[in-house]
């Protein structure tokens, strides 16, 4: 009788091989890229971008594929639902993947160990942002009005428990009596819209979804929620500046496999999608987008999508407590 131990070793040498195989045929036929958001948005830019170069280096197809809703939960339900075989991968942005799954009331049927992260991209400021027109001059201005008529300040999200959502939250925790009327979106292109015909009065977003209008004056940037100035939108100033330090808030775009992906197909997609990030056209095309490079691959990007989820522990949990949703 054959022992256990030696049908075990086999049955691992097999698997092995055969995941071996899979990578050296690997792929075969279109890679498809999902985007939880809508096409038009910071995200499905730089999806557009890295897809178009990645493919290249694959010699096969990477499409980009928008499957938005929920504030990227109809996404990543998709990406957790699909076979693990590296043919269908996607954008994980933190911290709105997290506060998904540990929000309750969304009914998450997958949790962060669902996905396996291969490569970040973009880590984006926030931005706090209004028309051109509007009569929100500075940052302090916005917070004395929602101070003087709580509730009533029209201001959009780009969804429910997005990183934007906390900011708003981090702002009125930092400026007590300033409350916001809370509009969700899905997405910055819905911003936008709204924003310009009249229907939402301030965004929180990103600096990468509206830089190039801000800079053209078509949008007024308010406030960059981070320490430091942003580089494509050099004249706003930061929320440090305005005096509320602890109003930091950011945005990572990676991009992550169902969990059970062979490792071998993973390591070939890092690869090709590492080499794309780092080629020159992709930096120049993500520079005149307004979207910061921020490469981060195996353990570093591990730990990062492991910490944030901690992190967002909190920040949910601030959205529970809040009296007007």
């Amino acid at each position: 009788m054959r022992k256990p131990g030696i049908a075990v070793a086999v049955a691992m040498l097999l698997a092995a091989t055969g995941a071996v195989a899979q990578a050296d045929d690997f792929p075969s036929r279109p890679v498809q890229l999902m985007v939880a958001y809508p096409a038009g948005g910071s995200t499905d830019v730089g999806a557009r971008v890295v897809a178009s170069l990645a493919e290249k280096i694959l010699g096969k197809p990477m499409v980009v594929v928008n499957k938005a809703g929920a504030g990227g939960q109809v996404g990543w339900t998709d990406m957790a639902r699909q076979r693990p075989d590296g043919y269908f991968i996607g954008y994980v942005n933190l911290p709105a993947t997290n506060t998904v799954v540990l929000d309750p009331e969304r009914k998450a049927i997958f949790g962060i160990d669902a996905f396996v992260p291969i490569i970040n991209q973009v880590l984006d400021p926030g931005l706090v942002w209004v028309r051109a027109d509007s009569p929100y001059k500075t940052l302090k201005d916005l917070v004395d009005a929602a101070k003087k008529a709580p509730n009533t300040i029209r201001t959009a999200t780009t969804g429910i428990l997005s990183d934007d959502h906390l900011a708003i939250l981090m702002l009125e925790e930092a400026a007590p009596g300033a409350v916001f009327r809370i509009v969700h979106l899905e997405g910055g292109a819905a911003q936008l819209k709204e924003i310009m015909g009249g229907h939402v009065d301030v965004a929180f977003d990103n600096v990468g979804s509206v830089a190039p209008r801000v800079r053209s004056g078509e949008l007024r940037g308010l406030a960059v929620m981070d320490p430091q100035r942003s580089k494509f939108v050099p004249d706003v100033p930061t929320t440090k500046e305005a005096g509320y330090a602890s109003v930091i808030s950011n945005s990572t775009r990676g991009i992550a496999a169902p969990k059970g992906t062979p490792q071998p197909v993973l390591k070939k997609l890092e690869a090709a999608l590492r080499k794309a990030m780092e080629d020159p056209e992709h930096v120049q095309k993500m520079e005149a987008a307004g979207l910061a490079l921020k490469i981060m691959v195996g353990e570093e990007y591990a730990r990062y999508y492991r910490e944030t989820h901690a992190q967002a522990k909190k920040y949910t949990e601030w959205a529970k407590n809040r009296p007007h949703k």
